[in-house]
């Protein structure tokens, strides 16, 4: 899954996409250096990420969205707003990243109901300015995995079939970098979800810890970025939501080589 954020403030490369034309020329390449799924979105969220109004963000991804999917490319939508989501969906998009996993509005799950796509449900607590405050877990794999399972109950009670759901733990979100190490580290166990899991380890503030080092540059984690995508596929990781796509769709394809010959994998 390519990242293709069409903001002016998205924490690796906000204003570089929000022209539509330099925005389909990076989804493009993304798609031909291996990408399967273009995910767009037009809300950066970041921590203490301002919220944008649902017209501001239509603005943003409609056209990236109409134009991508006009050309059969598999697109998903990154939102959080159900106008947003009915926007993106009758422009083309075939499914639907939610970083709130449904919870934020009362509207998201029947908006995916009715359209038949699929879903990310990713983990996460609070909203972008709080979001820390509420990364307090006395186990936080057992934690997570019952918060999850809370919004795929949620999901199916709002008609959405089970198979239509993918799940995401929602690494940085909500979770100081050792509750994202220990939830990565040990990812397999989101297989007793029964569902396809997303990862999205890419370019974050976490994997600077071990490096000892606090770079404001988010483009230069990208070797970061290649371990712990690495330890994503060997651990059972889906679908994998980068921003190098070249460099990383490599990374995979080794990793899921030594995934096949792991017998407890």
């Amino acid at each position: 899954m390519g990242i293709l954020n069409v903001t002016p403030d998205s924490f690796s490369d906000g204003g570089r996409f929000e022209d539509v034309a330099r925005a389909l020329d990076h989804a493009r390449a993304m798609l031909a250096d291996g990408a399967d799924i273009v995910d767009v979105g037009g809300e950066s969220t970041r921590p203490g990420a301002a919220a944008v109004d649902e017209a501001t963000e239509i603005a943003r991804v409609l056209p990236v969205v109409e134009a991508l999917a006009r050309e059969g490319a598999l697109v998903s939508v990154d939102t959080m707003k159900p106008a947003v989501m009915r926007a993106a969906l009758a422009a083309g998009a075939a499914m639907v990243n939610d970083v709130s996993g449904l919870r934020y509005e009362p509207d998201l799950a029947s908006v995916v109901a009715k359209h038949g796509v699929p879903v990310v449900l990713m983990h996460t607590r609070g909203r972008s300015r709080d979001m820390y405050q509420q990364a307090v877990y006395s186990e936080v794999v057992d934690e997570v995995l019952d918060e999850v399972r809370e919004s795929m109950a949620f999901a199916a009670g709002a008609g959405i079939p089970k198979e239509h759901m993918l799940v995401d733990p929602g690494l940085g979100f909500a979770k100081e970098a050792p509750h994202s190490f220990e939830v990565l580290s040990r990812l397999h166990q989101f297989a007793e979800l029964g569902r396809p899991i997303v990862i999205g380890p890419s370019r974050k503030s976490f994997l600077t810890k071990p490096l000892g080092r606090r770079d404001g540059d988010a483009g230069t984690r990208d070797w970061a970025t290649s371990a712990a995508v690495t330890a994503a596929v060997l651990c059972g990781a889906h679908i994998v939501r980068v921003h190098a796509v070249k460099e990383l769709a490599e990374v995979i394809r080794v990793a899921d080589e030594i995934r096949k010959y792991h017998r407890d994998v």
